[in-house]
């Protein structure tokens, strides 16, 4: 069945599980449209704040109810309110006013590190991608999770093909690739398929893709985080225990500003800050060896100090990473004796070095 007809199948079981109120789902104005790619049947059923509860066993329905029509896809229900509860703090707290829900650990994942940038364009994905198997190369069991569900880039990395394993119980079985555990939205979309989700839909499917992908006891789990402080940062933030956060810019004034302000959305959150990488760092001409700053050189150093963050290190502009990320195998998996790898595990090592609870 086409995509099209995998929704109208959906629409229509839909039509016999009832909601709080009467009526049925399908007819229900808070349903969202129904997308469906080739691994994932997702929507969203919108309610009043409050009502969450009560609206549970249809949204229980709902997934039964999509999951009869949808092929073997995976299927993802999520339940929103049109404002999130106050934060139970001081007086709200002492009267048991309602706050947001408590950090909480992923299963079968000891520590989550994060990758971000203010801004697109940067190599957060490259350095994110080779970061993870820096950390496998350590002697960690290390997993990355590809955050950025609208530009997802992960499976273009790591060659990764086809969608990935549905347990009978609906959780999912991670890609293996390159000794790491591997998930993203982007194995389960047609090539060039736009995901054309709302907020509450994409916090909703990276929770799932998070919590319902069995990642079998990793020491480590690297998430590559979309440019900017939208909502998929900030919901992830919030609901996850983290270890810390590799914030990624070019030397350019205009990308460290940019950074600057992913620096203040994690400290506004708490999320500790690990540690700042220049990529693109210099370029050196393989004819002649000489090295040149194409877009200015050391501002990550200086400007790490005033954000309140080491210095982790640099990464060239070199032929050798974008050709290997092109091709799925990156750098230092590729070839990790090389100058370009090494740039990534000296960054990997030093991050270690000031952080040995991750070891």
């Amino acid at each position: 069945m086409a995509d099209s007809e995998i929704a109208g199948a959906v629409k229509a079981a839909l039509a016999h599980v009832e909601i709080p109120g009467g009526g049925t789902l399908a007819g229900y104005a808070g349903l969202s449209e129904i997308i469906v790619t080739k691994g994932a049947v997702a929507l969203a059923i919108s309610v009043q704040p409050g009502m969450e509860a009560a609206f549970g066993p249809a949204r229980d329905a709902a997934k039964a109810a999509a999951e009869a029509v949808s092929q073997g896809r995976k299927v993802m229900v999520s339940l929103t309110s049109d404002r999130a509860p106050p934060q139970a703090t001081g007086q709200a707290a002492a009267q048991g006013r309602p706050g947001p829900a408590p950090k909480s650990a992923v299963p079968g994942v000891r520590n989550i590190v994060v990758v971000g940038s203010g801004k697109g364009g940067v190599g957060k994905s490259t350095v994110a991608t080779n970061l993870a198997l820096a950390f496998a190369a350590e002697g960690l069991r290390t997993g990355i999770l590809d955050a950025d569900l609208y530009g997802p880039s992960i499976p273009k990395l790591l060659g990764i093909e086809g969608k990935p394993a549905v347990r009978e119980d609906g959780i999912f079985s991670p890609h293996q690739a390159h000794g790491l555990s591997a998930m993203s939205i982007g194995s389960m979309l047609t090539p060039g398929q736009a995901v054309v989700w709302r907020g509450p839909m994409a916090t909703s499917a990276l929770r799932q893709l998070l919590r319902e992908t069995d990642w079998g006891g990793l020491d480590l789990l690297v998430v590559d985080l979309p440019p900017g402080t939208g909502d998929i940062q900030i919901s992830l933030f919030q609901q996850a225990e983290l270890a810390g956060a590799v914030i990624v810019s070019t030397p350019q004034d205009l990308a460290l500003i940019d950074a600057q302000k992913a620096v203040d959305m994690m400290k506004r959150l708490s999320i500790p800050l690990l540690g700042l990488v220049e990529n693109m760092s210099y370029f050196v001409a393989p004819d002649t060896g000489m090295r040149y700053d194409i877009f200015g050189h050391g501002g990550a150093a200086d400007a790490a100090p005033r954000m309140g963050m080491p210095f982790l290190g640099e990464v060239p502009l070199d032929m050798a990473i974008r050709e290997t990320s092109d091709a799925g195998r990156p750098v230092v998996a590729a070839d990790p004796g090389g100058p370009q790898a090494s740039a990534f595990r000296a960054i990997a090592r030093e991050i270690l070095r000031r952080n040995p609870h991750l070891k």
